[in-house]
């Protein structure tokens, strides 16, 4: 079962048991059992342990089985290439997989071997995963709908749980920001030890050619920023020059001429808009609106350049 069909489960099974476990503390109280807390705490109770473990073990699972399986391939590889460069490891790892894609090229190279391997290797491990998806599923519905009792306090044990994963998911937040802090601090430190922070804050010539690891190739570069900062500064004074009066006059209107049928239209849009990060327009200028331009150019004899 390959990762979407099993989302797909995960959501019916969510769906199922929080009906499961409501109706069946409904059933409990049409009995005359008085219940600690209400039917939907019981079915979201119901629900959570019959998802989340699966879920977990999914995240899991995408998180490792790659590095696994390329491990597991590493070992068929051919001795020449297997005790070769880490490259080189990589680029044969990368047309394995390649040619496993592609059942017709497994004759046509001395890694159609390893490519089927790879292909036995998925099939394993899709239906593995997919019993052991399946089974936490069963086994969560059936471990809570036994726990379902008149004093089982379901209401605190669904906040708890979800107070666990509300701090979760701040900690991956937080951790993500202090990760790409750490990796950036890295890459500074790299960079500043194979060139001189002068030469970086006050060179006049850009041209990042130089190899700073050993397997990336490249000639003598100048890493001056002056440029950088210089076009950077350019570009945000076109822009405020041209979204300053057209926001300040915006602000105006919405503020004191704009009807309240205007006001409420307007004003949701704008801050649904402000709160979009600018790289997500950037990038859309860049796969869009710029080949558009390019096009409407050529189309007129003009050689236009949409790189900027």
């Amino acid at each position: 079962m390959n990762y979407s069909t099993l989302l797909i489960a995960l959501l019916i099974a969510l769906g199922a048991a929080y009906f499961l476990g409501r109706n069946r503390a409904r059933s409990l109280a049409g009995q005359g059992e008085s219940m600690h807390s209400l039917p939907t705490h019981y079915g979201a109770l119901t629900a959570l342990w019959t998802t989340l473990p699966p879920l977990l073990i999914l995240i899991m699972w995408v998180m490792l089985e790659p590095r696994i399986v390329d491990a597991l391939l590493t070992m068929q590889l051919p001795e020449a290439i297997r005790t070769a460069s880490e490259a080189e490891v990589r680029l044969a790892l990368s047309k394995v997989h390649n040619i496993a894609s592609d059942p017709s090229m497994m004759g046509q190279s001395e890694l159609g071997s390893v490519a089927a391997h790879l292909v036995d290797l998925e099939q394993r491990a899709a239906i593995l995963k997919g019993g052991v998806i399946l089974s936490l599923i069963l086994l969560g519905v059936a471990v809570t709908w036994r726990r379902i009792q008149p004093d089982l306090r379901a209401r605190g044990e669904v906040e708890r749980i979800v107070r666990v994963m509300l701090f979760s998911s701040s900690a991956i937040a937080v951790l993500t920001t202090l990760g790409i802090l750490v990796s950036v601090l890295f890459e500074a430190v790299l960079f500043f030890q194979k060139v001189s922070p002068i030469e970086f804050l006050f060179g006049t010539t850009w041209s990042p050619q130089v190899a700073l690891r050993a397997d990336q190739s490249g000639s003598s570069g100048s890493f001056g920023a002056v440029p950088l900062f210089a076009g950077t500064l350019l570009i945000s004074a076109i822009a405020m020059f041209i979204a300053v009066p057209v926001g300040l006059m915006a602000a105006i209107y919405l503020s004191e001429y704009a009807t309240s049928r205007v006001r409420q239209l307007a004003k949701p849009a704008l801050e649904v808009l402000a709160g979009i990060p600018t790289v997500v327009y950037g990038f859309f200028a860049a796969l869009t609106v710029a080949p558009f331009i390019r096009g409407v150019g050529e189309s007129v004899g003009l050689d236009v350049s949409s790189e900027s």
